[in-house]
């Protein structure tokens, strides 16, 4: 994986910007530099594979517009699918300012009725992130995104780590949290845990599959951004940019999936070209 702060060279759209840079330099880039590293080569090779500049982008949940916005920015044509009118109401107000409007649409709906707002089968792109965690069924949850994808198409999964949970509250010294998350079906620490569910890398890969695609890729997010003191990212000269490649370097190996904070699944429908 190349460095997630280094601009690349997009021949095909001189005057987009790029997803890599997309994240500002802080240490918001930590939280979303690998998704937003392996979602860009995911497009670059769809644009490609297609021979269409603008991709119909679905995100499940994507709320006020933290990946949409920048996906439109890039000449994408994006449709935000989302339970919260607060949400929808920021993506527009976001979606304004930024001066791509005509190229986001926002409407109001959930993963679980999917198909009363959009089409079937009509999105080269479909991203659903932080929604399996919220649904009371999230292999219909993945099934409905994956039905939402043209023949041949992409699917950007990414949703909360067992393992990240477990350690944190481990290092946190709530040692009997960590181990009731562990032994815990849905991966919860406790009923004052404010996240309903958490998965491991194979039950990720599982739901892919189930639903009809190929595992592209697997990576693990937030492996160290969570666990490393705030003030010596900030302060200390050349630590952001090193932490953001440590953890490129440790995304894409297995090792690390169990510890991560959130884990990103990249699933494939039909022949996708290599990169």
């Amino acid at each position: 994986m190349s460095d997630p702060m280094r601009p690349p060279a997009s021949p095909h759209r001189p005057q987009a910007e790029s997803l890599r840079s997309d994240p500002s330099r802080s240490r918001a880039a930590l939280r979303t530099a690998v998704v937003w590293e392996v979602l860009q080569d995911a497009l670059d090779r769809r644009v490609k594979a297609t021979g269409r500049q603008a991709l119909d982008v679905l995100d499940t949940g994507g709320g006020s517009g933290n990946f949409a916005v920048p996906l439109a920015r890039l000449g994408h044509r994006v449709t935000v699918v989302d339970p919260s009118p607060n949400a929808l109401f920021a993506l527009e107000r976001r979606a304004a300012e930024a001066d791509v409007a005509d190229r986001v649409r926002g409407v109001q709906g959930d993963v679980h009725g999917l198909f009363d707002v959009v089409e079937r089968g009509g999105h080269d792109v479909v991203l659903c992130h932080g929604v399996l965690e919220y649904v009371d069924d999230p292999a219909e949850g993945v099934r409905n995104a994956v039905a939402a994808l043209r023949a041949e198409g992409v699917l950007s999964l990414l949703a909360a780590g067992l393992g990240g949970a477990v350690l944190a509250r481990a290092l946190a010294g709530h040692f009997t949290e960590a181990r009731q998350a562990l032994g815990d079906p849905d991966g919860r620490w406790g009923t004052g845990d404010p996240m309903p569910r958490r998965f491991t890398a194979e039950q990720l890969t599982g739901l892919v599959e189930g639903a009809g695609l190929r595992v592209g890729a697997v990576h693990g997010v937030r492996v160290f951004a969570d666990l490393v003191p705030g003030a010596l990212v900030d302060t200390e000269p050349g630590a952001l940019e090193a932490l953001l490649k440590l953890e490129a370097a440790a995304a894409e190996l297995a090792a690390f999936h169990s510890v991560a904070t959130q884990l990103h699944v990249l699933g494939e429908t039909g022949e996708t070209e290599e990169a």
